[in-house]
């Protein structure tokens, strides 16, 4: 007896439908992702006067050999802006940096911001963030002031007390959230400003009453919705949840369709970093290139920490 094969020249096949799986429009998608740390062309040289440990694929890396309390030197200092282009966010232990000196390490990239709108520490420029004192940022992720006509360039961060668990810090490279954007998404974004306002992100924990006087001193700015780095020029997704309120000349669904896809970048694990604090600990990051988010997971237990910001340019 001849077996005639399913699968023989001579059978015909019957076409093959699946069910309906469409998944619904402008959401995050699996697959792989481009993980570039440094723009194309970039020459990756070794570090000579510190180590530089990785701690993620595109952002972060551990700094060690350093102390921070002394004035660094030039080469170092320069070595240090490197790394803080190729990793967005540098992490210094045990550093317990006096107020006067966390000041002096980050006035080596700049003038420092004020912020009215926070509590502030043992200086003007100083922001103390205790969250049993006074309602401030977390659970969201943010860039820092970009509401202002000059965001901030970047910020250094000291954990002064930690709760004995939670309290983490991630950091998303808006690099690499750009990079993987839909090819259909970047030409609609390209050239593209959106308007940035302090009052959606302080009306989470500030009656109208507070937030009133500030008014006229942070009116609404525009920014591109991708901007370029000073340093790099490579282009970076440059809207937030916490101020950026619409895309310039979208109809107002258009707009909030697309600024919840563009959000939704900064969620993606591959392009994150997660720090576990302790006592001492210094983060400095590149404000112009992330976005952060302090996990609030460690109620009832206190987490304090202190903030200096450096003044930044005029996105572009």
């Amino acid at each position: 007896m001849t077996i005639t094969s399913a699968t023989s020249a001579t059978s015909v096949s019957a076409p093959v439908t699946l069910r309906d799986h469409r998944i619904p429009a402008d959401g995050l998608h699996e697959g792989p992702r481009e993980l570039r740390r440094v723009p194309e062309g970039w020459t990756d040289r070794p570090y000579e006067l510190f180590e530089v440990v990785p701690q993620g694929r595109t952002i972060g890396a551990e700094i060690r050999g350093l102390d921070l309390s002394e004035p660094q030197p030039s080469a170092v200092r320069e070595e240090i802006n490197r790394a803080l282009l190729e990793w967005k966010v540098l992490f210094f232990r045990g550093q317990h940096l006096s107020c006067d000196a966390q000041r002096a390490f980050a006035r080596n990239w700049g003038e420092l911001e004020t912020n009215p709108l926070l509590a502030s520490g043992d200086a003007p420029d100083v922001v103390r963030l205790d969250r049993t004192a006074v309602p401030t940022f977390e659970n969201v992720w943010h860039t820092d002031v970009t509401f202002r006509e000059r965001p901030a360039l970047g910020a250094v961060l000291q954990l002064r007390e930690v709760p004995p668990v939670g309290g983490d810090t991630m950091w998303a490279d808006m690099a690499a959230a750009y990079d993987n954007l839909p090819l259909e998404v970047k030409d609609r974004i390209d050239g593209a400003r959106a308007v940035h306002d302090f009052l959606p992100g302080f009306a989470r924990f500030s009656s109208a009453a507070q937030l009133a006087p500030f008014q006229d001193l942070f009116p609404p700015v525009e920014h591109p919705v991708v901007r370029r780095h000073p340093e790099t020029g490579r282009r970076m997704l440059f809207v937030n949840s916490s101020f950026t309120t619409r895309i310039t000349g979208f109809e107002r669904d258009e707009s909030d369709r697309l600024l919840r896809l563009l959000f939704q970048q900064a969620h993606v694990p591959e392009f994150q970093v997660r720090f576990r604090w302790q006592a001492g600990d210094i983060a400095f990051w590149d404000n112009r290139a992330t976005q952060h988010y302090a996990v609030n997971d460690y109620s009832p237990h206190r987490r304090i920490a202190e903030r200096v910001a450096i003044s930044g340019d005029r996105p572009f």
